[in-house]
């Protein structure tokens, strides 16, 4: 009773659902690696802002000591 038609859409629609799957997976690999890169950039830009905050402290700072010169 298989009409080849029928066949022919069948194979079809497996074929395009075979490439969705694909497509799926591809995206999802995207996104993934794109979240490690916010996160790595998150605590990157933590730590700079941890920084800035600390050396603008030690900038108020009137009777800080001055480093000596980096050729002592």
């Amino acid at each position: 009773m298989d009409s080849p038609i029928l066949t022919a859409r069948i194979i079809q629609l497996e074929t395009r659902l075979a490439y969705q799957d694909q497509t799926i997976e591809d995206l999802n690999a995207a996104v993934t690696a794109q979240w490690k890169d916010i996160d790595l950039l998150r605590r990157q830009l933590a730590k700079l802002t941890e920084e800035v905050k600390e050396a603008a402290l030690h900038a108020r700072e009137p009777n800080a000591p001055e480093p000596p010169p980096p050729h002592y």
